[in-house]
């Protein structure tokens, strides 16, 4: 409470907080301004809260869904940027180099992110109009088909091409959007936006859910709905499901924060000159150093194969082929999505995360564990804990991911997700903007010494 008093004291936060809200209306309103040459009700049965298409619809706010003119998203360019994260670590040295050269090295790298993001969303969007034209038909209007096959000629190429232009602009839009909210709002631009996308969702997920267990019983808003529909029993889902997406968020946002400390000591601050500081402290390695980056990975990994052949006719026994192996749903795929998130939580943990340059760092700085040799042997402690607390982190990761499908399993139905990408990006993100404006009320509480 003496925190929210704070915030509306605070008439720089309250522009900050006014400034981000705006931005969330444009991007809502964004989302219903549909593609041109484009009918957009042909594509709503394709989408879900699963898969591929899923995942990048609920990041977009719905906008794919409604093949709006931000139908990408900010999605190209955290694609981008997780791209040029992982070529810095050693692998392209021009890079590694710009990654060491402090604020003029991080302005080369945030320019490359954006060229490498719109040269993604074009590739994207032109890969993306074209499969949805296979598999649909009736995609664009009928004008357009005429147009581009009038009189025995073929240029489709053209209406791909223009289409692709238009969803490039609007990842670029989003991209300035983003970057705006940064410097004018609350939070990093990019996360806010994301965030936004999913939590704009929400409301039509309860709207569902209530439809489906309580007040539906024509069932001409859902395909289908719970046998025993207004009863007890439907109420008392409801709730369970209820209940059970908040307990959930708690034991997310517990482990979110979660950290292993190793003590550290210092050999030039000795514990007798008090006011040369404490002579101990401590690396704190959070628990899912990882974040959300193994769930989002592995989602795509295993979704994109079916989404792909799904435009390709392929026969019977290969289709049934492909979705036993990428299917969530199926034995084997379930199975190889939980390998897929151990392998990234390792994988992108140790990128995160040097053993060597953190044992190095401490050595510089005249600092060691307690009873561990400087060098090598810290540089073994710091892996083995990280090894450990990674296992941890991994089933964690495994659980909050496998949740919505078993929950979908068990409730018969998918309408909300109780765990999965989505829930863990709201509560880091979420933590991070907290932080940010607790840190924002705090600097106009402070007092001089002189009166």
């Amino acid at each position: 409470m003496e925190t929210i008093k704070k915030i509306f004291k605070n008439k720089p936060l309250l522009k900050k907080i006014g400034f981000t809200l705006l931005a969330y209306l444009v991007f809502k309103v964004l989302t219903y301004v549909t593609m041109p040459l484009i009918n957009p009700g042909v594509l709503s049965g394709m989408f879900d809260n699963t898969g591929f298409l899923g995942i990048v619809n609920s990041i977009s706010g719905n906008a794919l869904k409604n093949y709006s003119v931000i139908a990408l998203g900010i999605s190209p360019y955290i694609t981008a940027s997780i791209v040029v994260q992982m070529l810095q670590m050693d692998i392209i040295p021009a890079l590694k180099e710009w990654s060491l050269e402090g604020e003029t090295g991080r302005k080369k790298i945030s320019r490359l992110n954006r060229y490498v993001a719109i040269g993604l969303a074009f590739v994207q969007a032109l890969a993306m109009t074209f499969a949805f034209h296979t598999s649909q038909t009736q995609l664009f209007q009928t004008g357009v088909s005429d147009w581009a096959t009038a009189n025995g000629r073929n240029l489709w190429f053209l209406v791909y091409f223009y289409m692709a232009v238009v969803l490039t602009a609007g990842t670029a839009f989003m991209i300035w959007l983003a970057d705006q909210i940064t410097l004018h709002g609350i939070g990093n631009g990019s996360s806010m936006l994301i965030v936004g996308g999913i939590i704009m969702a929400f409301p039509g997920t309860i709207t569902s859910l209530i439809q489906y267990y309580i007040a539906d019983p024509s069932g001409t808003a859902l395909s289908s709905y719970y046998a025993n529909q207004g009863t007890w029993s439907g109420y008392v889902l409801f709730g369970v499901t209820m209940l059970l997406f908040i307990v959930v968020l708690v034991a997310v946002t517990y482990m979110q924060v979660a950290v292993r400390k190793i003590p550290i000591q210092y050999a030039n601050r000795p514990a007798s000159a008090k006011f040369k500081g404490k002579s101990d402290s401590n690396v704190p390695l959070k628990i899912n150093s990882a974040g959300v980056i193994p769930v989002v990975f592995s989602s795509i990994i295993l979704s994109l194969p079916s989404t792909v052949f799904s435009y390709i006719n392929l026969g019977t026994s290969a289709s049934n082929w492909l979705d036993q192996i990428f299917t969530y749903s199926n034995p084997i795929g379930f199975a190889l999505y939980i390998i897929l998130i151990f392998v990234f939580t390792f994988f992108y943990t140790f990128i995160v995360i040097r053993p060597e340059q953190m044992a190095d760092n401490l050595s510089k700085q005249n600092a060691y564990i307690p009873g561990v040799r400087p060098g090598y042997d810290t540089e073994a402690y710091i892996t083995k804990t990280l090894f450990r607390i990674t296992i941890i982190g991994a089933i964690y990761l495994t659980i909050i991911a496998t949740l919505p499908i078993l929950a979908s399993v068990i409730l018969g139905q998918s309408f909300v997700r109780i765990g999965g990408t989505s829930l863990l990006i709201i509560v880091g993100v979420s933590l991070e903007t907290a932080r940010q404006i607790e840190t924002d009320t705090q600097e106009k509480a402070y007092t001089g010494f002189m009166r």
